[in-house]
């Protein structure tokens, strides 16, 4: 099993062969690494609100009612945010007992229909969440705590994150199919 992350260093996601196609993944690596900068933050401060909720609860008596919707709608945004950069290194987990058996040609094959049947996967995901986001933007659903923040947030966290994860697995399929084929 390969993480990815671990089999060489890092250089930066692929660069394709074709121009508007490696224009197209610079600038989404550097919208996915603004991304990563924002979602760093983020954890920093949900470990601040925990902190604060567990310590203000325990020394103070003093209830917090907001900090477990706050810090999950962070994880969420999180979550989703970070796929695409993830996707971009190839970083997410794979079972790699296949690659070793297939030849280089079969292994480019099978990786491409990963890639399609991601994407399909991704895209349908993501048009979901925006159909979610919108039912929550229009008929203003709120979580059923008492401090009832709108869902509409992390919905629209949701769609946005598998909009970026199904626009970087685009480019990657996209790549297969435009580069060219080295002589094996």
């Amino acid at each position: 099993m390969s993480h990815g992350f671990e089999l060489e260093p890092a250089k930066g996601p692929a660069v394709p062969d074709h121009a508007a196609l490696a224009t197209l993944s610079l600038l989404l690596d550097r919208f996915n690494s603004l991304l990563i900068k924002l979602s760093m933050g983020a954890m920093v401060l949900t470990t601040l609100v925990l902190t604060y909720a567990v310590v203000s609860r325990y020394f103070f008596n003093i209830p917090t009612d907001w900090q477990d919707e706050a810090s999950v709608f962070m994880l969420v945004g999180v979550s989703f945010f970070c796929c695409a950069y993830v996707q971009s290194y190839r970083g997410h987990i794979g079972i790699e007992a296949l690659a070793s058996l297939m030849s280089p040609r079969a292994n480019a094959v099978r990786l491409f229909i990963v890639d399609l049947v991601s994407l399909l996967f991704c895209v349908f995901f993501a048009w979901k969440s925006w159909a979610l986001f919108h039912e929550a933007l229009v008929e203003g659903q709120t979580t059923s705590s008492m401090f009832a923040p709108p869902l509409w947030i992390p919905y629209s966290m949701m769609a946005l994150g598998m909009s970026i994860l199904s626009l970087q697995i685009l480019v990657q399929v996209l790549t297969h199919i435009t580069n060219k084929r080295s002589a094996n």
